[in-house]
C-alpha cells in the first residue's frame, strides 16, 4: 500500500513552495511519475495526465469518502448530473448573464485607486470572484463577506490537512447553503427565478435531487469557481505587469483576449492539480501502480510539458490552444468553462479600457499562493 513506497519528492518542501511551476518543471523531466505521501502518485507528463483523463475506467473520479456531485463520481452515476448542469453554461444563459458580469467587473474597476501600489487579491481578484459567483447563482450580497471569510479558512484547513477543520468549514458552508434553499421554500413566498432555484427543480432519474445533492453540487460549483476565478485575475494582471508590449496589443485589439487568456492560464495554472483513484494495477511512466492508489494529475505541469509545447513560456496562443488542458478534457471536461471564459475576458476588458499600464510595486515582493491553489495570495502592483 502506499505507506511502503518511498518518497521520490515532498510537494510541501520549502523549495518546492518557493516556486511551485520551477519545481515541478524539474520533476517533469527528473521523475515524470512520482510518489510521496502528501499527493500520493504524481503524473507530470501531458501525455500521462490525457492517458488518465481519456482512461476514466482505469482512472476513478470517486475519489472523495464524501458525496461530490458531479466530481467525485463516474459514469453512469455521473451521467444524469452532468447532463442536468450542461444547460446552464449554454451561449443562451451565458449572453442573458454578459450583461450582469459587465456592470460587475466595470464597477469595481472604477474604484481602482491608481498611480499607487495595491493588492490586486484584495482590491481585484477576490472581490470579483465572490461577487460574479453570488451573481451568477442569485444569492444576496450580505454572503459576500462570510464567504470571503469562509475561503481562507477553507484554504488554510485544506493546505494544513486538518481534517477536522475541514469537516468545520464544509459544515458551515453547508448551512449558508441550506438556509438560501430554505429561504426558496418558504409559504407565501415566491422563489427568485434565478440559477439556485432552478437547479432545486432539476430531476435526476425522474427524481428531485435531495438537499444533500444540491448543498455538494452548489459546495463543488462555488468553491471551485471562487478560487479559480480569484486566481486567474492575479496570474493576468501579473503577467501583463511583465509584458507591457502585449497589454498595449491587447487594449488596441481586444478580441484577441479570449486565447491570450487561455495561453497566460495555460503558463502559470490557477487550478493546480485533481485527483483520481486507480480501479487496476496500471503501468504509467515506468512506474507500476497498484488498484486503489491516489493519483495527482498536476496541470501545472502537464500545461508546460516541452514535448508538446516547446518552450513552455512562450506565447503562442494560437499554437497551443488544442492541447491546452487549463478546462481539463475528457468526459470531466469542465462545464463552466463557458462561464469563467466570459468572467475572465469581460473583466480584462473592462480593466484594459480604464488603464494604461501596469507596473510592479517597487521595494514589495509578492506572495505566491500555495498548494493546491494557483495564482497569489499577495499581488503588490501599480495601475497607471
Amino acid at each position: 500500500m502506499a505507506e511502503q513506497h518511498h518518497e521520490d519528492w515532498d510537494p510541501r518542501s520549502a523549495e518546492v513552495q518557493k516556486d511551485q511551476i520551477r519545481a515541478y518543471d524539474a520533476m517533469r523531466k527528473e521523475c515524470p511519475v512520482a510518489w510521496s505521501d502528501y499527493q500520493q502518485w504524481t503524473l507530470f507528463r501531458h501525455a500521462d495526465v490525457m492517458r488518465a483523463l481519456e482512461d476514466h475506467h482505469t482512472f476513478s473520479n470517486a475519489v472523495s469518502a464524501h458525496l461530490s456531485v458531479p466530481n467525485g463520481m463516474d459514469p453512469p452515476e455521473h451521467t444524469p448530473y452532468r447532463k442536468a448542469i450542461e444547460p446552464y453554461f449554454a451561449p443562451e444563459p451565458m449572453a442573458r448573464f454578459e450583461p450582469v458580469c459587465r456592470d460587475v467587473a466595470r464597477a469595481l474597476v472604477q474604484t481602482l485607486d491608481k498611480n499607487k501600489p495595491l493588492d490586486v487579491v484584495n482590491a481585484l481578484s477576490r472581490p470579483f470572484a465572490l461577487q460574479i459567483q453570488c451573481a451568477f447563482m442569485g444569492w444576496p450580497d450580505s454572503l459576500h463577506q462570510p464567504l470571503a471569510e469562509w475561503v481562507m479558512k477553507n484554504h488554510r484547513a485544506t493546505l494544513a490537512r486538518d481534517h477536522a477543520a475541514m469537516a468545520d468549514v464544509a459544515e458551515e458552508f453547508d448551512g449558508y447553503i441550506r438556509d438560501l434553499l430554505d429561504s426558496r421554500r418558504q409559504p407565501n413566498k415566491p422563489a427568485p427565478d434565478d440559477v439556485t432555484t432552478r437547479l432545486m427543480r432539476e430531476q435526476i432519474n425522474g427524481q428531485p435531487m435531495t438537499d444533500a445533492e444540491l448543498v455538494s453540487l452548489l459546495r463543488n460549483w462555488t468553491v471551485g469557481e471562487l478560487a479559480t476565478i480569484s486566481a486567474s485575475i492575479s496570474i493576468l494582471t501579473n503577467y501583463l505587469a511583465h509584458h507591457h508590449e502585449l497589454l498595449n496589443n491587447l487594449k488596441a485589439a481586444p478580441e484577441q483576449l479570449p486565447e491570450a487568456i487561455d495561453e497566460i492560464l495555460r503558463m502559470d495554472a490557477p487550478l493546480i492539480s485533481n485527483r483520481r483513484v486507480t480501479t487496476r494495477e496500471v503501468e504509467i511512466g515506468g512506474r507500476t501502480i497498484p488498484a486503489s492508489e491516489k493519483i495527482t494529475l498536476l496541470w501545472a505541469s502537464a500545461n508546460r510539458d516541452e514535448v508538446v509545447f516547446g518552450n513552455p513560456d512562450q506565447f503562442c496562443p494560437r499554437q497551443n490552444a488544442a492541447r491546452n488542458l487549463l478546462y481539463g478534457a475528457g468526459i470531466h471536461v469542465c462545464p463552466g468553462a463557458p462561464l469563467a471564459r466570459m468572467e475572465l475576458r469581460i473583466f480584462m476588458e473592462e480593466l484594459l479600457k480604464q488603464i494604461e499600464a501596469i507596473e510592479q510595486a517597487d521595494g514589495e515582493q509578492p506572495e505566491r499562493a500555495m498548494f493546491p491553489t494557483g495564482g497569489f495570495n499577495y499581488l503588490p502592483l501599480v495601475f497607471r
